[in-house]
């Protein structure tokens, strides 16, 4: 007899445990971080990374991850099937091959960024402030991005193609990976010119502005973004996609040189 009170003290104590237990395991669910994959144009690597200090402040549970590159090889890894969640590209060209085969969350594209072309060298180069003077005989190297997988290799295509001087100095260039790879280059000495964004010159105090390139000397640079369709994490990434439009960090990403696109 004595048996029964002593089982029901037992099941009050297992069933207090297990709810304990329960109410533990929610409290750690509802804390657990999510992780977000963003691929990006290596030229936003500056401002991006300014912007994921401020929204990891305001969502304390979500941890950003930045895959930087050329909007090309970015591209062709998303095809391959990298687990990306948001990719920003710096030419309508490589989202609209993703968009083509349905790799994007319908509905989540939008252009985000502007941008625009220029010419820089190293500061102690002198006899270049404008892209003609390229043609002189003591310009021997000029740092381009390889134009079929860096959008900023097509648009500085485009400008010497508009200046009418790529064919006199097509035996001068040296093509790089990615934008970066071309300050790098300018940066170090070991071209004579460079033609990146406004934003990677206005990063480095080692090159200047030669020449800003007229607004129709090529295809208006523009940055478009969007949620990937395989995501697993769709909400936050929607999230993050709304926040880079929001007001800080539009002044991020104005600080840093880029214009606002126009909805």
């Amino acid at each position: 007899m004595k048996r029964r009170p002593t089982l029901i003290f037992l099941t009050s104590i297992l069933v207090s445990v297990l709810l304990s237990l329960g109410l533990n395991l929610t409290k750690v669910s509802s804390q657990s971080s999510t992780g977000l994959t963003v691929s990006a144009a290596a030229s936003l690597g500056e401002a991006l990374q300014e912007i994921k200090t401020i929204y990891e402040k305001t969502q304390p549970n979500v941890n950003i991850t930045y895959n930087f590159g050329s909007s090309g090889s970015l591209q062709q890894q998303i095809e391959q099937g990298a687990p990306v969640d948001v990719f920003i590209s710096a030419a309508p060209k490589q989202m609209d091959a993703l968009q083509s085969k349905d790799l994007l969350l319908s509905g989540t594209r939008k252009d985000l960024l502007t941008n625009q072309m220029v010419l820089i060298t190293p500061k102690s180069i002198t006899g270049i402030t404008g892209f003609k003077d390229l043609t002189k005989p003591q310009v021997k190297r000029i740092a381009l991005g390889e134009p079929k997988s860096v959008p900023a290799g097509q648009y500085g295509e485009e400008t010497l193609k508009f200046y009418g001087i790529l064919e006199q100095i097509k035996s001068k260039l040296v093509y790089a990976k990615d934008v970066r790879q071309v300050l790098t280059y300018v940066e170090s000495g070991n071209v004579d010119a460079g033609l990146v964004y406004i934003t990677d010159a206005k990063s480095s105090n080692q090159v200047k502005v030669a020449a800003t390139a007229s607004p129709g000397a090529h295809t208006p640079i523009v940055y478009p973004v969007g949620v990937l369709r395989d995501t697993k994490q769709v909400n936050a990434a929607k999230d993050f996609v709304r926040f880079l439009s929001s007001n800080p960090a539009k002044a991020i990403f104005a600080k840093y040189g880029f214009g606002i696109a126009k909805k």
